[in-house]
């Protein structure tokens, strides 16, 4: 139809093109490879979580859990790499800051071994700002989800 967009088929980003897109790198690169993208959409991410990851030696020895900060840093690099695919290459490295997180909730711990599926979905954008939707979920099961504003800057 005349004034809509034609849908676009989901794309999938490896980690090669995920640190081109985004300056994050090892160990605070926390997503493993987008498996769905649709550019101005969303954008879905995994993250496999490994025990040999350094978190794990304080958080907790007897009982690894992942931290809920890295859970929403997660969310974060997933919103930046869809920032990155709508705006295009010209903005592939810039950063994109927190401006706020809101209704953060935590529902589930994330241990060592599971695969967290990330989703980022815009709710809007003006100008250099940007709101997003997330969801973490292991298995199907929603394990975090917050509200996710932030800011690319040259």
């Amino acid at each position: 139809m005349e004034g809509q967009k034609a849908a676009q088929a989901p794309r999938m980003i490896n980690i090669e093109r995920i640190m081109e897109m985004i300056p994050h790198r090892y160990p605070f690169l926390m997503i493993d490879r987008v498996i769905e993208c649709v550019t101005d959409s969303h954008a879905v991410a995994i993250k496999n979580v490994s025990i040999n990851e350094q978190h794990f030696i304080g958080h907790f020895p007897k009982m690894p859990v992942m931290p809920g900060v890295l859970i929403i840093e997660a969310m974060a690099q997933t919103s930046a790499v869809l920032v990155v695919d709508t705006l295009g290459k010209a903005s592939e490295g810039k950063l994109v800051y927190f401006m706020s997180i809101d209704e953060a909730r935590f529902r589930k711990p994330v241990v060592p071994g599971d695969c967290v599926h990330i989703r980022a979905e815009k709710q809007q954008s003006r100008r250099n700002v940007w709101k997003f939707n997330c969801t973490a979920s292991v298995e199907g099961t929603k394990v975090a989800e917050a509200i996710i504003c932030a800011m690319i800057l040259d």
